[in-house]
């Protein structure tokens, strides 16, 4: 059953008292008042007027219970605005418009209230959504395989080249223009002596330029003479 309570002609404008009343609607009239008696507004003071108001006419009127009852509708509506005006410069006058509002609230027995859930113990799956990457795309996976092959083509062209490590590595930094991310590149081609590095020709120094992609190419022909004399040094 629906019970409705009215409040006419209420003293207060209706974009002041909407927000409350959209609080209210769908709770359990024991929760509602207790809301609307620590809301410092004046709109909460006229709603908990009605609310009573319409609990009385349920009690009263219907033998319906309170603690059974819920807010099913709080709503406000727009009354008539009074009008007033107010001096101002030049013998002019201002407009002052005293709004009013209707306030409607409908209480029913019908409608249950829901239990809160309880929490599962299981964490939530993750779902990437938007931030998944996307899957890279045909021609990006056959460029990067083309270009591997390239590399592994060109490796064959660099002269002696390990598959794996030897025992005895030299130190190819000690050579002017090889740091550690060079070096790194050389043992990934298979160079890791400087026996490799003396028999190198201009073709393999090009091939070797190639794979590394510089923007700027580097002078590489002092390396054939630093490993050759390095490789002395090391023999004697």
């Amino acid at each position: 059953m629906e019970v409705k309570s009215t409040y006419k002609y209420a003293r207060i404008s209706p974009k002041k008292a909407r927000d409350v009343a959209r609080a209210i609607q769908g709770m359990p009239v024991s929760a509602a008042l207790d809301v609307l008696a620590y809301t410092p507004r004046k709109a909460a003071e006229l709603l908990t007027k009605t609310l009573k108001s319409a609990v009385a006419n349920a009690e009263n009127n219907h033998d319906l219970i309170a603690d059974d009852l819920t807010i099913k509708e709080s709503t406000v509506g727009d009354g008539p605005t009074l009008k007033r005006f107010k001096p101002r410069a030049r013998g002019s006058a201002a407009a002052i418009r005293k709004r009013t509002s209707h306030l409607f609230i409908t209480l029913t027995d019908e409608v249950e209230i829901a239990e809160p859930r309880e929490r599962s113990s299981k964490p939530k799956k993750r779902t990437l959504g938007a931030s998944k990457k996307a899957a890279p795309k045909k021609e990006a996976v056959a460029k990067e395989e083309k270009a591997s092959e390239e590399v592994d083509a060109s490796k064959l062209e660099l002269g002696q080249v390990f598959d794996t490590a030897p025992d005895q590595v030299d130190d190819l930094k000690v050579i002017s223009g090889v740091g550690p991310a060079i070096e790194e590149k050389l043992h990934g081609f298979g160079i890791y002596t400087y026996e490799q590095v003396s028999n190198w020709t201009k073709e393999n120094i090009d091939a070797f330029d190639q794979l590394l992609s510089f923007k700027g190419r580097i002078e590489r022909d002092n390396w054939l003479e630093q490993a050759k004399e390095l490789m002395n040094n090391k023999e004697s």
